[in-house]
């Protein structure tokens, strides 16, 4: 196995693979955090917090801290991120392992509007509904400010970034959701449609369950896609494997 590996985090799955490689004797995980959420859990191993300065910035990280392996394992729409992930490795010549959970599928009686940014799913609300549950995350909610006369419920981790619609309820919550809270959440406000990303994972699944057996509209954006010959892995056992497979016998 590989002496030092570095994890870019953020995500449950960062977290099993953090603690998994530490349980291995002779290995050394370092997992960077981006700061974007003020009080993450505890996580084993050592620990980053803030960015590098782009794709030169990990770059000079990876040389300057022997680094023997990346690990992508950040959110699914950090596309940034993961582009600067590939660039650093191409590099330096360190080899990147990138782990995403996969995304959610459309089950019979779903309703799914598929749209490849949050500005085109802005764009489709007025043609859905009135009230519509928001669960994009607490940025990039600019895009759905100038719909004044819809009413919004947001849902966030933390408190979301303005400019907010006119018309927001926020509700500061974090997963896991069962599919009774979910509908019972539904109603309550009235939600004539859902926004969310194909964020995947069971966390935050419950909603669709619920939209499903409701008979409600689903605006799903896309993920971005990832950079050129990066082919992902899908969950932790994997991505130890293919660490496994680059430490050699």
């Amino acid at each position: 196995m590989l002496p030092h590996v570095l994890v870019l985090g953020g995500t449950t799955e960062a977290r099993a693979l953090a603690t998994a490689l530490t349980g291995r004797p002779g290995i050394r995980v370092t997992t960077s955090l981006a700061g974007r959420v003020s009080r993450p859990g505890a996580l084993a191993g050592d620990v980053r917090v803030g960015g590098f300065g782009g794709a030169e910035g990990l770059a000079a990280w990876l040389r300057e801290r022997r680094v023997d392996a990346l690990v992508d394992a950040t959110h699914p729409f950090a596309g940034t991120i993961t582009a600067n992930a590939a660039r650093a490795a191409a590099a330096t010549g360190v080899p990147l392992v990138v782990l995403r959970r996969p995304g959610w599928r459309p089950g019979p009686g779903d309703r799914w509007h598929p749209v490849p940014s949050l500005e085109a799913a802005a764009a489709l609300l007025p043609r859905l509904g009135d009230r519509v549950f928001l669960t994009t995350g607490r940025m990039g909610l600019a895009a759905f400010a100038p719909l004044a006369r819809l009413h919004f419920v947001v849902r966030s981790v933390e408190p979301p970034e303005p400019p907010l619609p006119a018309h927001t309820h926020v509700l500061l919550a974090r997963g896991p959701f069962t599919v009774a809270g979910e509908t019972a959440l539904l109603r309550d406000h009235r939600i004539d449609v859902l926004v969310t990303k194909d964020s995947g994972g069971a966390a935050t699944s419950a909603k669709l369950g619920a939209a499903r057996d409701l008979g409600l509209p689903v605006v799903v954006v896309r993920r971005p896609p990832l950079p050129d010959g990066v082919t992902p892995v899908g969950d932790v056992p994997s991505a130890l494997g293919a660490l496994d497979a680059l430490a050699g016998p």
